[in-house]
């Protein structure tokens, strides 16, 4: 999450642990860090279910995995808001 708040990037599938919730792509959903504190919320280019079969791969990995790729990222930067 360092990468999100410190460094202004974008969420990769590498930098997600676990995903709660079902939703889409284009929904807006929160980032938490290990302790559940909500760091950012953004809107998703993947859903629910995609980004648990991706997630802590590194992008290259998408498009194997998911037999598509829409983009290297989960959340744009663009899309994202860091809370606090």
């Amino acid at each position: 999450m360092n990468a999100l708040v410190k460094s202004g990037k974008s969420l990769l599938p590498s930098g997600i642990i676990r995903v709660e919730g079902v939703f889409e792509s284009g929904d807006a959903v929160n980032c938490l860090d290990s302790a559940s504190n909500k760091l950012a919320k953004g809107i998703v280019n993947y859903s629910s279910n995609d980004i648990d079969k991706i997630k802590g791969k590194k992008t290259s990995a998408i498009e194997t995995i998911l037999g598509y790729k829409y983009s290297d990222g989960i959340i744009h930067r663009d899309n994202l808001v860091i809370l606090s």
